[in-house]
């Protein structure tokens, strides 16, 4: 299926404050120089304050990221957790039309979804609060059909109660998820058959259900008033609180077992710990004000180089792949100290390309990039 972006786009995207710190947080996960590895969840959250992905937002998370806008579009576009055109304001619903649901009437909750939202996939009702697709299995087949609407699963469903789910939800309502037809997760329709004795103590909705309606978290979108997830490798939550302290081991500590005299046992050498390597002193490589003759190449032609990163080597003085082909070591220490995030230059090969193009040759990404026009 193809999947670009809608031809209407927002002027400008910005995290809330809650949010960036949140997306901060996640970016100190993975290494120096491996920031892009935070690009799914950061993406995910983007989505989950505007409600679908725009372009902004997409190159916002690559600013941050420090990658090409065209690789987040890569990312955007393959999955289809990410909304490329804008949702319902209170619910965006995703029917399940695979096999088992499709054999037991996801085709009548496909109707539904035409009748009271909108006739096509991914239009918006007329009043902008609910939108619909058919999508591939949700893995809910023993309780078909079913639709996930927001974070919930809501199973058992038939053409009249699934109308009803609708109707609610444009009344500013929030269903109760899980299944509709009385069933407390997916045992038997006809009843069980063995353990009998748990059906008269079973408490009401399963602890998911329980969970989510506790919490008001159904359909509602991630805006930052969640209990706030920890972040213990920063040693605070995303709130900005002091991590949990771990618990303390309960059982109680071994008595050490009294050591030999050194002279009984023979002493090992102990294993030097590898020095680390010395940094690099940095030496300001050769800029130009302007380009040559007015007319810089194409520093995008660079993997890794996307229009934000080619305006900052534009500031520093970059504008010829001659220049880039030339830094020494140092030289690359002292750019790679002014660009966001350190790695990149050694990371995606920029020397090795710049020599290439400043040659007259054409790199594998070179061709790719002109071939599909992707900065134009």
């Amino acid at each position: 299926m193809l999947r670009r972006l809608h031809p209407e786009q927002p002027e400008s995207f910005a995290f809330t404050p809650a949010n960036l710190a949140w997306a901060e947080a996640q970016m100190t996960k993975y290494p120096e120089g491996r920031q892009a590895s935070a690009v799914i969840p950061i993406l995910w959250r983007a989505q989950e304050q505007e409600g679908w992905l725009t372009r902004p937002a997409i190159e916002a998370v690559a600013d941050m990221l420090g990658m090409a806008y065209i690789r987040v579009l890569e990312v955007a576009s393959f999955y289809f957790m990410f909304q490329l055109q804008p949702v319902g304001s209170v619910a965006h619903i995703q029917v399940c039309g695979t096999t088992s649901c499709m054999i037991c009437g996801a085709e009548d909750l496909i109707a539904v979804c035409k009748d009271k939202i909108a006739p096509k996939a991914h239009q918006l009702s007329d009043d902008g609060k609910l939108s619909w697709e058919e999508v591939e299995c949700l893995g809910s087949c023993a309780n078909a059909p079913m639709a996930q609407i927001g974070k919930d699963y809501y199973e058992d469903l038939t053409a009249e109660g699934f109308g009803q789910i609708i109707e609610d939800l444009r009344a500013g309502k929030v269903p109760t998820p899980g299944p509709q037809n009385g069933r407390y997760t997916s045992e038997p329709l006809s009843g069980l058959t063995s353990l009998k004795e748990y059906e008269a103590g079973k408490p009401e909705g399963n602890a998911s259900v329980a969970l989510a309606t506790g919490l008001g978290d159904t359909v509602k979108r991630i805006d930052g008033t969640e209990v706030p997830l920890v972040t213990p490798w920063l040693d605070r939550t995303d709130k900005g609180d002091p991590a949990p302290a771990p618990k303390a081991d309960k059982a109680p500590k071994k008595a050490k077992t009294a050591e030999k005299p050194a002279e009984d046992k023979p002493k090992e050498p102990k294993a030097e710990t590898p020095a680390e390597p010395e940094a690099v002193a940095e030496k300001a490589p050769e800029t130009l004000t302007e380009a040559r003759g007015g007319q810089p190449d194409d520093l995008k032609l660079l993997k890794g180089v996307g229009p934000k990163l080619e305006q900052t080597l534009h500031e520093l003085g970059f504008f010829h792949f001659d220049q880039i082909a030339k830094w020494t070591e140092a030289e690359v220490a002292w750019v790679d100290s002014r660009l966001k995030f350190k790695g990149r230059i050694e990371r995606d090969g920029w020397i090795d390309q710049a020599k290439k193009l400043a040659a007259g040759e054409e790199t594998e990404f070179a061709k790719s990039a002109k071939k599909d026009g992707r900065y134009d």
